[in-house]
């Protein structure tokens, strides 16, 4: 309903922390358990983006040196779908805890399948690597929304730090990709690549130590389950997931068998599944009779912020595939005499928002003190039409690598200054808000929502990745940054609605 009383029937969550009061500003004027959740993000986020950092130049490499040998675009395409997988897992993962495990026991247990996943990559096998893969995007699914339900538990919804815990808790983001393609980049290109997949998993083993050793900060924060499911459910929901497991082995298996079976179709039916299953999820979670009216609007402006990061992250995520290939083939790798691997230009963005994140958290306390930050909308708007921007700037750069030239590293690291900007206006922002507007039986199940507009972004981006084959490099640019200007004006044109249904939530 439009900014009116708030009905509620479902009371918003109370401060879970059960850390005493002597801790409540012991990290940075934080409660003491989100030091726990940074470091454990910290080291999880190392390992991801440290395995990401070779991921599609690893999928790349022909055969006979090593890798899976795909073709560039092929390549890319797999590298997007695998990004949507492992943040569409985040909706089961964020089922599991509101209504089996509870958030805290699911971050472990994703936290140890990842780590296993890592390791798998570090053996020199094809189906160990395949089966890697697999296994990091379900620990991932488990680990990622649920790290940050706690985050959020940690503090009464009204709490006024509760953005900045969020804020604190994205530096730890950055601080672990920052320092992983230095790192893991480096190995895995320079010594061994398997040595690098291994060096990831060491890095989710550190944050496993973190976690275990510091779980006694957190208080009651995610110590159990949202929801709890009735045996009935439970056995309804093993059932369903029985059934479906079996049906695409069946699949799979008659496929290959036929001769059919290609990558390209698994890009396709991830991307199916990745832009159908948000929009039944919604369907779904409307359609709860036990929602409030204020509920079900906040609902509805949850879902324009969900499509404007879907766009977002379309483009944003391509800094791993499109971009790292670009560094790879197009860049001159040396800045005055000193060479570096392509992966390092992973670590630019996260560099960028190590140094300016406390910029912009000081810019809308600044602001707020005057009553003139910009609305959620408003921000979101600024943020598709910075993403656009960046992919035009990347059409500019296209040109100037024209006919075999290979061009200077900072057109790179102007596009990846302009995404990040774009993004401290959008991630962060969406990231707490998602917290506020969810009903509160679905606190997790919303965050892993959250995620899948990452998954329906990068399941897009599996087939626009395929332009490639059929325009030029630098239309390839041109055309998704248009795409992402037009969406940022549509919300822009809309912030007045969109507040609206919002309700009381800032």
């Amino acid at each position: 309903m439009a900014g009116g009383t708030e009905l509620r029937d479902v009371p918003e969550p109370a401060p879970a922390s059960g850390a005493p009061p002597e801790d409540e500003h012991a990290f940075f004027g934080h409660p003491r358990g989100l030091a726990t959740l940074f470091m454990t993000e910290l080291w999880e986020r190392f390992s991801f983006y440290g395995m990401r950092s070779l991921l599609v130049l690893f999928l790349a490499l022909p055969a006979d040196q090593g890798g899976i040998g795909l073709d560039s675009v092929t390549a890319a395409s797999v590298y997007s779908v695998y990004n949507s997988l492992v943040y569409m897992l985040a909706i089961p993962g964020g089922w599991i805890a509101d209504r089996l495990w509870g958030a805290r026991r699911a971050v472990l247990v994703g936290g140890l399948v990842i780590m296993g996943g890592h390791f798998s990559l570090a053996v020199p096998f094809t189906a160990t690597f395949w089966c890697g893969l697999l296994l990091i995007a379900l620990g991932t699914g488990l680990l990622k929304p649920n790290v940050s339900a706690i985050v959020g538990q940690l503090y009464h919804p009204d709490d006024p730090r509760r953005d900045g815990g969020f804020t604190v808790f994205y530096m730890a983001i950055n601080i672990g990709s920052f320092f992983a393609p230095l790192v893991v980049g480096t190995v895995g290109q320079n010594v061994s690549w398997h040595l690098g997949f291994s060096l990831a998993g060491v890095g989710m083993a550190l944050g496993l130590v973190q976690y275990v050793w510091g779980r006694r900060h957190l208080g009651h924060a995610g110590a159990v389950p949202g929801r709890p499911a009735e045996p009935a459910a439970r056995r309804r929901v093993l059932r369903l997931s029985a059934l479906w497991a079996g049906a695409a082995a069946v699949f799979f298996a008659v496929d290959a068998g036929a001769g059919w079976f290609s990558i390209g179709q698994v890009v396709d039916i991830l991307g199916i599944v990745g832009v159908g299953l948000p929009a039944w999820y919604f369907t779904r979670l409307r359609r709860d009779r036990e929602l409030s009216a204020l509920e079900r609007s906040r609902m509805s402006a949850f879902m324009w912020f969900f499509i404007a990061a879907a766009v977002f992250w379309m483009i944003y995520d391509q800094s791993g595939s499109t971009l790292t290939q670009f560094a790879t083939d197009d860049t001159d790798l040396s800045v005055l005499g000193f060479h570096f691997p392509s992966s390092w230009f992973q670590s630019v963005n996260p560099l960028f928002i190590i140094l300016l994140a406390p910029v912009f958290a000081w810019l809308w306390q600044w602001l707020t003190l005057r009553d003139r930050n910009p609305s959620a909308p408003v921000k979101f708007a600024l943020g598709l039409l910075l993403i656009g921007a960046s992919f035009g700037l990347m059409g500019l750069a296209e040109l100037a690598a024209s006919g075999g030239q290979k061009v200077s590293p900072f057109w790179l690291v102007g596009v990846y200054f302009v995404q990040t900007v774009a993004e401290l206006t959008l991630s962060p922002v969406g990231l707490s808000l998602t917290t506020k507007l969810a009903p509160a039986k679905y606190v997790s199940q919303l965050l892993g929502l959250w995620f899948l507009a990452t998954a329906t972004g990068d399941a897009v981006a599996g087939w626009t990745i395929r332009l490639q084959q059929v325009v030029s490099a630098d239309a390839y640019f041109y055309l998704q940054g248009a795409l992402a200007a037009l969406c940022g004006m549509a919300v822009w044109l809309a912030a007045g609605r969109i507040r609206d249904l919002m309700g009381a939530v800032k």
